[in-house]
């Protein structure tokens, strides 16, 4: 079965959640699924119910806990550094693993805001095993990102909570 890629976008709720989706169907036929999270700490929920499965390997890298636009130079080092770490050992254990899934949440942003090297992704993407679906996810993917996808899904926000004031909810949100 030849594997596809997958752009989840857009400034909707919704895009970790439809790759958790993906991730638990593709375990539940038996299937290797990759789950890397970028910019986030892999403390979740999903990621909780994730790694309890067997044939679901998560990882995570958001080293400094920060939002970007907060982050001194140094930690910005820091966090490019883990999430170049991160990439080159998902996208290598779902390689020798001959994973069926690689989910890459948020390697959208991690690419946009100059933590991860689009041109390291694009490689990987151009050279992926025939078999291995791929999803990326995050807001504003690169024309270049979208040009490789098979499937681009836009969440778009109509209304959010937080336009009330109400903070993510765990359990809901994370």
């Amino acid at each position: 079965m030849t594997g596809l890629i997958h752009i989840y976008c857009g400034d909707g709720k919704g895009k970790t959640t439809a790759s958790v989706g993906l991730a638990v169907r593709c375990a539940g036929r038996g299937n290797k699924v990759v789950f890397a999270q970028f910019l986030k700490d892999g403390t979740s929920g999903e990621c909780r119910v994730l790694a309890k499965l067997p044939e679901v390997t998560v990882m995570a890298a958001n080293p400094v806990g920060k939002f970007s636009f907060r982050m001194t130079d140094a930690e910005k080092r820091e966090t490019a550094d883990a999430l170049t770490r991160t990439f080159d050992a998902a996208t290598g254990f779902a390689v020798r693993e001959h994973a069926r899934l690689l989910v890459l949440d948020e390697v959208c942003a991690a690419i946009s805001c100059g933590f991860l090297d689009e041109k390291t992704v694009v490689k990987f993407l151009e050279t992926k095993p025939e078999t291995l679906e791929v999803v990326l996810t995050g807001r504003g993917p690169s024309e270049v990102l979208q040009a490789h996808a098979d499937y681009i899904t836009e969440m778009k926000m109509q209304r959010h909570p937080f336009e009330k004031g109400i903070a993510a909810r765990e359990g809901i949100e994370f």
